[in-house]
């Protein structure tokens, strides 16, 4: 992504590139408006961490015209908001290091973007969404599935690991492990990871949804949902969140404000504030880390 996207990308344009080493939300501002960069390729966190940063209202960000989100779902209540405050506006697209990276964007400057959608394929990427049981079967429209891809920046295979690779492309097809659908226009819409999803109680659980509700809390800075055993329904919800610098909440004032938003059976039944959530070096949330912590307590 920063090689192809960022990099790459900018020389081709014949753009400078603004380098910060460490992308934390003191470092971000202060290249933003020391340097007045047009465009911006960044991750949710970064996004995240600067809208709740203090020194955001004090920061002009009056020259981003452009952002590119990836690497992780970026939540509505964040695209509005960065998009309010700085008048830019943010382009979600999707990719796998298994594609090297990029596969969908959605249009900028010459067509309609969807808020929520990663948007269209590029050029020469054919898409599908398949059935989580049957790898070969194509769904219809609007049905969420497996997203699979096919095009010139597919990967040939991992890496002597001839099993991994047959699991993961299929008659040519890079299965991603991300279930998706698309809608009439064409239009992809990443629902969740398919090995995040939650099965509790019959239901298909998609921790996404759960994100989604507490990111529009205004005392919830970030939160991420995760399954855990439960003896009779398999799995129960447990959310960690992340509360706004200088703000008191309560596991019951977020619990009631889910009832109102979420369906029943999407409910959280625990609710554990933590002082960050674990994340790679980009920023990218590590949902299984919360789940391994977790588990390590309980065993």
């Amino acid at each position: 992504m920063g090689l192809t996207v960022s990099m790459n990308f900018a020389v081709f344009k014949g753009w400078s590139n603004i380098l910060v080493p460490k992308p934390q939300p003191d470092p971000l501002l202060e290249a933003i408006e020391k340097f007045r960069p047009t465009f911006a390729p960044l991750v949710p966190t970064m996004f995240i961490g600067m809208l709740n940063h203090p020194r955001l209202s004090k920061t002009d960000l009056s020259s981003i015209k452009a952002c590119v989100s990836g690497s992780a779902p970026l939540p509505l209540e964040v695209i509005r908001g960065f998009e309010e405050k700085t008048g830019s506006v943010i382009i979600e697209a999707f990719g796998m290091t298994e594609s090297s990276p990029a596969t969908h964007v959605n249009p900028y400057a010459n067509g309609l973007r969807k808020v929520g959608s990663i948007g269209l394929p590029l050029p020469d990427t054919l898409c599908r969404i398949t059935d989580l049981n049957d790898p070969l079967k194509d769904l219809p429209v609007g049905e969420p599935g497996e997203l699979a891809i096919q095009g010139p920046q597919v990967m040939q295979g991992y890496l002597n690991m001839p099993e991994e690779t047959a699991k993961t492309v299929i008659n040519g097809w890079l299965h991603t492990g991300d279930i998706a659908y698309m809608d009439e226009d064409g239009y992809f819409f990443i629902v969740d990871r398919i090995k995040d999803m939650i099965l509790s109680g019959g239901y298909n659980v998609y921790p996404r949804d759960i994100d989604e509700v507490l990111f529009e809390h205004p005392k919830v800075r970030e939160a991420c949902a995760i399954g855990i055993p439960h003896p009779t329904r398999g799995e129960q919800i447990k959310a960690f969140v992340v509360p706004v610098e200088g703000q008191t909440v309560t596991e019951q004032e977020l619990m009631d404000y889910c009832r109102q938003k979420l369906a029943a059976y999407k409910l959280p039944t625990e609710i554990e504030f933590i002082g960050e959530l674990p994340k790679t070096n980009v920023g990218k949330v590590l949902r299984k880390n919360l789940r391994a912590m977790e588990m390590a307590k309980r065993s």
